[in-house]
């Protein structure tokens, strides 16, 4: 597994992400299925290659959003040649904001605990020892100050 070519630049963890899980594994297929028919947009729309192979232009955002959508923290990582937000003298900045809006439904206020975690343990060691457990956690536990 390409782990940096699988893991956005703002800390997402492509790899661990039911949309892109989906493209072979059948209960990721399923779950897409499910948000489909539930959002009415069609699966192939949904599906995702990470952000880094579509240069920032997810296609689901862009239905969502409009063609001409894309993604501000990409930009700003390309634009400033970054390979993830973390090593930015910028972060944490608004790009990386942890809006409220769909935050149970949308993987995005986790990206800074993940950034800091690829500063602390290093890509590799976070991705095959951490980021599914982030995840997981994210979306499963119970939210507590403990």
């Amino acid at each position: 597994m390409d782990y940096y070519h699988m893991t956005a630049p703002c800390g997402l963890d492509c790899f661990n992400c039911h949309f892109y899980l989906a493209h072979e594994n059948r209960e990721a297929m399923e779950i897409v299925e499910k948000l489909s028919s539930r959002y009415d947009i069609p699966t192939e729309i949904m599906l995702c290659k990470g952000c880094r192979e579509h240069n920032g232009r997810i296609p689901l955002q862009q239905h969502v959003f409009g063609k001409d959508h894309r993604c501000a923290a990409f930009e700003c990582s390309k634009e400033k040649g970054a390979a993830f937000c973390g090593d930015c003298d910028a972060f944490p900045c608004d790009n990386l904001h942890p809006y409220a809006d769909k935050a149970g439904d949308l993987p995005h206020n986790m990206k800074v605990f993940n950034l800091c975690l690829i500063n602390k343990m290093g890509l590799e060691k976070w991705a095959a020892s951490k980021a599914a457990d982030v995840r997981n956690t994210y979306f499963t536990k119970p939210w507590t100050l403990v």
